[in-house]
C-alpha cells in the first residue's frame, strides 16, 4: 500500500470548502495509486481555537455530517482511505467536543474514530480528552493514530508497537522544524514507519511549518513536503507518498498462528454443482476435484459478491480448497526457488519471503477451504485487465501482484477496486500480497476483522 500525507492551507472556519479540497486531493492521490491519505490536525476548520469556541455547534462534525459527503464520495470513487481531523461532536454522554480523527475506508464508511488523548493547556479549556488509543487495520497493515501533543509522550508510540502496529500516523500543527526530529527518533526506537501530516499557515497558537512527510523504521526521512514560511497565492497543496508494503502482516507472522480456531464443522461443497451460475476456470483442474471445493459459508459470500458486481462483469472461480500435502509442496518448492536466488539468506527470512506468495502449510486458508482465488471476467467470459495474471509471484510481476501496487494502469487499478468492493462488502478479506486471494472464516480473516477466533481449521481431503 502507498500511504500519503496531504498538506494544504485550510480555509479558516469553512468546513465545506476544506472538505471539498480534501476530496480533490484524495482523487489526485487515488490516481497515483495511493491507498491511504492523512490530513493535518483540525484541517476541517484550520487550527484556530477561537473560531471553534465562538461557534461550537457549527464548527464541530460527526462522521455523517453532510459537509463531509465529498470526502466520503472521493474515498468510494477512488478506493482510497482518509484520516480527516476536525473538532468532533461530543461522544455519547459527553458535553464538550474533542479533537477527532475520522478514518473513512475505501468504501466511504467509517473505520474508526480517534479522539486526541493528550491536550495542551489551551486545548483543554475547549475540548475533552479521549480515553482510547486509535487503531485500525487496512490492507493487511495495523495502523496507530496520534494527534500532535500525543507525540510528546513516549508511551504513545511504545503502546502502538506493543499492540502490533506497523505504521504510526500523526495529524499535527507543529510550529518549528526542530519539533519534527521526534518522529525520526520514535521510528528508530520502535521499528515503526511514521507518517506526519502537518499544518501550514498561521493559527491561534502561531504559524505551522508544514514539512509533512514519512520516516522509515530506520529513522530515515523518505518523503517530505515543503516548509511553510509565508502565505502562498492560491493555497498551494502537496501530497507526499511512501510505500508501506513491507509493513503488511504476512501469513508467516506469529500473530496469525496465534489466532485460535474453533472449528464449526461446516462441510466443503463442490462449487461446480452447488453454484452452477459461478464460472469456474478450466485450467486449474485436478483429478479429485479438490480445487473446486469451498466451505458453504465462503461460497454464499462469493455468490453475494457476484450479485453486487456492475453489469457486464462476473466472477471467475480459479481455485478453492487445497489439501495440506499439496500446500506443503507448493510452499517448499517456492522456498527452494528463493534459496537458489538468494544463497546465504537467513532461513527465517526465506520463510517470511515465501509467505508473501504461498501460505505456510500449518495456517494456510486454502487448506481450510476458506480461501478462494478469483478474478473478474466479462459476462461472456472475456478478459479483464487486472494488472497481472493470477498466481504471478512478486519476483515475476515486480511486485505488481500486491493488491495496492503502484504503477498499475488506470484500468487495472479500477478493476481491482471493483473486485475488492464487491468481495469486501460480502465479508471476505484480501491477502494484500495477492490481489486474487480472498478468504472468510480463517485465521487471517479473524485477525483482519477483529474476530476472537477462526471458524475453519485445516481439513484433510479424506474428511469429505
Amino acid at each position: 500500500m502507498i500511504i500519503a500525507a496531504a498538506q494544504f492551507s485550510a480555509v479558516p472556519g469553512d468546513i465545506a470548502a476544506n472538505a471539498a479540497r480534501m476530496a480533490t486531493l484524495l482523487t489526485e492521490a487515488a490516481g497515483r495509486g495511493v491507498g491511504l491519505v492523512v490530513f493535518s490536525e483540525l484541517a476541517l476548520t484550520h487550527y484556530d481555537l477561537r473560531l471553534i469556541a465562538a461557534d461550537p455547534a457549527g464548527m464541530t462534525v460527526a462522521e455523517d455530517d453532510p459537509r463531509l459527503a465529498p470526502v466520503r464520495e472521493a474515498c468510494r470513487a477512488g478506493g482510497v482511505a482518509a484520516v480527516v481531523n476536525g473538532a468532533g461532536r461530543p461522544p455519547e454522554g459527553g458535553s464538550r467536543p474533542t479533537i477527532a480523527s475520522f478514518v473513512f475506508g475505501p468504501n466511504g464508511a467509517l473505520l474508526t474514530r480517534y479522539d486526541k488523548i493528550h491536550l495542551s493547556e489551551t486545548e483543554s479549556e475547549l475540548f475533552a480528552p479521549g480515553s482510547t488509543d486509535g487503531r485500525f487495520t487496512l490492507g493487511g497493515i495495523r495502523f496507530a493514530l496520534a494527534t500532535c501533543f500525543d507525540n510528546a509522550f513516549p508511551e504513545v508510540p511504545a503502546r502502538a508497537a506493543a499492540d502490533g502496529c506497523r505504521v504510526y500516523l500523526s495529524s499535527a500543527f507543529h510550529d518549528a522544524p526542530e519539533r519534527l526530529t521526534r518522529y525520526a527518533d520514535m521510528a528508530r526506537e520502535h521499528g515503526l514507519q511514521v507518517l506526519l501530516a502537518n499544518g501550514t499557515e498561521v493559527g491561534s497558537p502561531g504559524p505551522a511549518c508544514g514539512l509533512s512527510g514519512v520516516w522509515s523504521p530506520a529513522g530515515e526521512r523518505v518523503a517530505t513536503a515543503a516548509e511553510w514560511t509565508a502565505p502562498v497565492p492560491g493555497g498551494e497543496a502537496e501530497v507526499v507518498c511512501a510505500d508501506a508494503r513491507d509493513r503488511i502482516t504476512l501469513m508467516a507472522d506469529p500473530v496469525v498462528a496465534a489466532v485460535p480456531v474453533k472449528e464449526c464443522g461446516e462441510p466443503l461443497v463442490d462449487v461446480r454443482t452447488a453454484a452452477p451460475g459461478l464460472l469456474v476456470a478450466e485450467d486449474r483442474t485436478d483429478d479429485s476435484g479438490a480445487y473446486a471445493q469451498l466451505r458453504e459459508g465462503v461460497l454464499r459470500r462469493l455468490l453475494a459478491a457476484q450479485q453486487a458486481l456492475p453489469d457486464g462483469l462476473r466472477l471467475q472461480f480459479v481455485e478453492g480448497y487445497r489439501p495440506p500435502s499439496l500446500q506443503r509442496r507448493y510452499f517448499e518448492e517456492y522456498a527452494d526457488e528463493l534459496r537458489a536466488a538468494h544463497p546465504g539468506r537467513d532461513a527465517a527470512l526465506i520463510h517470511d519471503a515465501a509467505s508473501r506468495y504461498v501460505s505456510p502449510p500449518d495456517i494456510a486458508p486454502h487448506s481450510a477451504g476458506s480461501a478462494v482465488d478469483v478474478t473478474l471476467v466479462t459476462t461472456d467470459g472475456g478478459h479483464v485487465d487486472m494488472g497481472t495474471p493470477i498466481n504471478a509471484s512478486p519476483e515475476e510481476s515486480d511486485g505488481a501482484c500486491y493488491t495496492s501496487a503502484p504503477g498499475l494502469t488506470p484500468a487495472a487499478r479500477a478493476n481491482r477496486r471493483v473486485l475488492s468492493a464487491a468481495l469486501t462488502a460480502a465479508g471476505l478479506v484480501n491477502y494484500p500480497t495477492e490481489w486474487w486471494h480472498w478468504s472468510y472464516g480463517d485465521r487471517y480473516w479473524a485477525l483482519a476483522t477483529g474476530a476472537d477466533h477462526a471458524r475453519y481449521g485445516a481439513k484433510e481431503w479424506d474428511d469429505r
